[in-house]
């Protein structure tokens, strides 16, 4: 998801927020798991009541797998970029690891490779990609809207 905010008060450069895009929320997150634990557990009881003594620990333990891997599913819904460009300087920010780029924006290079299913800025021997978690509809959009602000940002045309 791809969010355009005006960055200054006086109208000068702009702010990308990118977020992956979720398809559940986190209250549907927690029904899905309740759904699917609650289903195996039944079905584990079943498997107890049917003289199967290990159904009940197997159960736990595929609940904790489950619990962890849809864990780790939303964490990874958590991640983000934020990419600010004014005339004085683009900025790349990650939620991860903070600043990752900064530069001039006349001297910011836009790279778009592989008919654009890579999308990054360059600057002085440095270069980030951006948007790496977007589908390929995105990320197109987002080239455009990169060319856009930074040659705006530079002063130079289109």
């Amino acid at each position: 998801m791809i969010e355009v905010v005006p960055s200054t008060w006086d109208g000068h450069g702009a702010r990308l927020r990118l977020r992956p895009p979720r398809a559940l929320s986190r209250r549907q997150f927690i029904l899905l798991f309740a759904v699917l634990s609650g289903a195996m557990w039944i079905v584990a009881m079943l498997g107890w009541w049917g003289v199967n003594a290990f159904a009940p620990a197997f159960a736990l333990l595929h609940s904790a797998i489950l619990a962890l891997a849809l864990r780790a599913l939303w964490r990874g819904g958590e991640r983000g970029e934020e990419i600010r460009i004014g005339p004085e300087a683009v900025e790349v920010t990650t939620s991860r690891s903070g600043a990752v780029f900064r530069a001039h924006p006349y001297w910011v290079r836009l790279c778009i490779e592989r008919g654009g299913e890579r999308v990054s800025l360059a600057s002085s021997g440095r270069q980030v990609q951006v948007g790496d978690f977007l589908g390929p509809a995105e990320r197109r959009e987002l080239a455009d809207t990169l060319q856009d602000l930074l040659a705006a940002a530079s002063g130079r045309n289109r």
